[in-house]
């Protein structure tokens, strides 16, 4: 007669895998949703750009001036507002983020604050690109901080804030 129970065994349980901790976005992903956005952005600001004269004057190898400068930051900021602000609000995601399926989170896990989103996020680093001589390189080694493990850059570092990829 065989003893089903030993009282040797380790005890069995069925393995599952947690799902609670959302998975973080691909860089590619993330990129990717980046040039649908810069595309769509592009397409709302160039037209200023070529009616405040910035074009002609690029065309001439001078820097725009500093009116041209600051009407394309509102302009650009207003632009972005409008266009995401309804997708940022209600899903943490941009126009780009939502055609390829990623969202922006709080650390929590909570979907962010709109205005938190747009000035810790966003604002902040749009006027750091501005700064002369190292705004551009400060907004390059914000991109470049995605290599870190948690795939994190700067501007969620600032946000307090994460992409992940959503189920489906």
């Amino acid at each position: 007669m065989e003893n089903l129970e030993n009282p040797y065994q380790a005890p069995q349980a069925e393995l599952t895998l947690s799902t609670a901790e959302p998975l973080l976005a691909s860089r590619g992903t993330r990129l990717g949703a980046a040039l649908i956005d810069g595309l769509i952005m592009s397409l709302t600001t160039l037209p200023v750009a070529f009616f405040s004269g910035a074009f002609e004057a690029a065309k001439q190898g001078l820097e725009p001036t500093l009116g041209q400068q600051l009407l394309g930051l509102v302009v650009g900021l207003v632009a972005f507002v409008l266009i995401n602000g309804h997708f940022l609000n209600q899903y943490g995601q941009t126009v780009g983020k939502r055609v390829l399926k990623i969202a922006i989170i709080g650390l929590q896990g909570e979907k962010p604050e709109l205005a938190g989103l747009i000035v810790k996020r966003y604002l902040i680093w749009w006027l750091v690109a501005y700064i002369p001589l190292v705004g551009a390189l400060l907004v390059l080694v914000n991109y470049l901080f995605i290599f870190r493990g948690d795939r994190r850059c700067l501007h969620d570092l600032t946000a307090g804030t994460r992409v992940v990829q959503l189920p489906g």
